[in-house]
């Protein structure tokens, strides 16, 4: 299996963390108000803390270092996240929380689809079944 290394674990549960917390915050938030508007108010706030952090850490002069290509995907990521923002919340306006979340975490099935055929991640068995059980889970939460 080789060495496993902390860091991305650590890293990976409090993204984890952090993003449970945007489906009770956000599932609150939205009680008298339109779900598109929320959302663009999140994206607002999240850019505004982002550009600070990135200012903070001195990061913009690393900016010139992207090419094309990296911009590309830095693009189709972001319009990516922004279409799950607006079907995240739309949900959540109408829907429980656990169960938006529960579907939303879907995503690490096509993430492993995706990853296999695009990435040339290699399919193993113990992937295949942590993503048959995942939604499987997704699915008892729902009911």
């Amino acid at each position: 299996m080789g060495e496993i290394k902390i860091g991305w674990i650590i890293f990976s549960l409090l993204s984890a963390l952090t993003a449970a917390l945007v489906a009770i915050f956000g599932k609150i938030g939205l009680n008298n108000i339109d779900s598109t508007l929320a959302t663009t108010i999140r994206a607002i706030i999240m850019a505004s803390f982002l550009i600070l952090t990135s200012l903070f850490l001195g990061k913009f002069e690393l900016i010139k270092t992207i090419d094309n290509k990296a911009l590309l995907f830095i693009l189709l990521a972001g319009i990516s996240g922004a279409l799950s923002w607006l079907f995240y919340f739309f949900a959540l306006k109408i829907g429980p929380a656990s169960g938006v979340a529960a579907l939303d975490r879907l995503s690490i099935v096509f993430v492993l689809i995706f990853s296999v055929l695009f990435l040339a991640e290699k399919l193993t068995f113990f992937k295949l079944i942590g993503a048959i059980l995942i939604s499987i889970g997704a699915i008892l939460m729902i009911l």
